[in-house]
């Protein structure tokens, strides 16, 4: 609609925009909550969604939680969701190594519970879930014991990372038959109250999957194949079981690297929400730069929250919009 100028959405604008779609893809930390708290709002502009016809989903690169677990958050906090509308990128990497590489032996997996239970239920077996210890002497350490059953390496996030991992992993990656499968790039968790931590997406950060996933490239001299936001294969999970028109789609999300170019790249309008990572500078400066690269991360449109989209529904005129 707006070629990608990252416009302000408002005034007869958001109806255009809502009257345009049939699905409205969300991201969630940073767009619907923050930590344990939702948007105010949110919770009301996803059920008004539905009224009004719209499929929603909640399409997030958080590999530490389950669908169902997604789903009873969701829940905790207000919002109307079920839990086939989630797709995390515990169950699409599952989805992935069953349906598109056919993968029916186990997997050595440098991730979280939840990642073993979603690769579980598709019967994929995981191995190297929790601690590894260093053990022995640094000549035993090229000879670690391997499961002859493993045919994928898996990274997710884990907060049980260690150099054994790290090693075992390397191990795996040197069978070239053996797949390399991460969840997705994101270098660093933004955690709640400004903090960063590697892995996540919330105001604060600190170090993500991403750190992870080049710490085992690095070493077993490969790259990863990756499930998670940018990759096309984050929408086709959700398109290809729900029939849908990728014109007819509405990305949401906080991430210019993540949300949005996911978005660009699969042909889905978006919407850009300034109550996480990025911001409209950035946006603005990726547009203006030109560069065809930095312009897939201009988002359509942009609003402080997404409580904005709440006058529009509900059929008010709002004259500051």
């Amino acid at each position: 609609m707006s070629g990608s100028q990252c416009a302000r959405l408002g005034g007869p604008l958001v109806r255009q925009l809502l009257d345009s779609v049939d699905n409205v893809l969300f991201d969630c930390d940073g767009v619907i909550w923050r930590g344990d708290q939702a948007i105010p709002g949110a919770a009301r502009v996803i059920s008004l969604l539905k009224q009004r016809g719209k499929k929603v989903f909640f399409v997030t690169n958080n590999s530490t939680k389950t669908r169902k677990m997604y789903a009873d958050k969701l829940s905790s906090l207000g919002f109307d969701a079920a839990e086939d509308e989630v797709f995390g990128t515990a169950f699409c990497c599952a989805a992935y190594l069953r349906s598109e590489c056919g993968l029916r032996g186990k997997v050595y997996l440098v991730g979280s519970d939840a990642m073993r239970q979603e690769l579980e239920a598709v019967g994929i077996q995981a191995v190297g879930v929790g601690p590894d210890p260093v053990s022995g002497k640094q000549l035993d350490w090229a000879s670690v014991p391997l499961d002859p059953e493993v045919q994928a390496v898996v990274v997710g996030f884990d907060e049980h990372f260690s150099y054994m991992k790290l090693n075992r992993a390397m191990q795996y990656l040197t069978q070239k038959d053996c797949l390399f499968v991460g969840t997705n790039r994101d270098t660093r968790l933004p955690l709640e109250g400004g903090k960063a931590v590697p892995g996540s997406d919330v105001t604060s950060s600190s170090p993500g999957t991403g750190c992870l996933l080049q710490a085992v490239e690095t070493a077993a001299q490969r790259q990863a194949q990756t499930v998670g936001k940018p990759s096309r294969f984050m929408f086709e999970c959700v398109a290809r079981r729900f029939g849908l028109r990728p014109e007819r789609c509405l990305m949401v999300g906080d991430r210019l690297d993540t949300d949005i170019l996911l978005g660009s790249a699969c042909g889905l309008k978006t919407l850009l929400t300034l109550t996480g990572v990025s911001s409209v500078a950035e946006a603005a400066a990726h547009r203006d730069s030109g560069d065809d690269e930095r312009r897939a991360m201009v988002p359509d449109y942009y609003v402080e929250s997404i409580g904005d989209l709440l006058p529009a529904l509900q059929g008010e005129d709002d004259p500051s919009l």
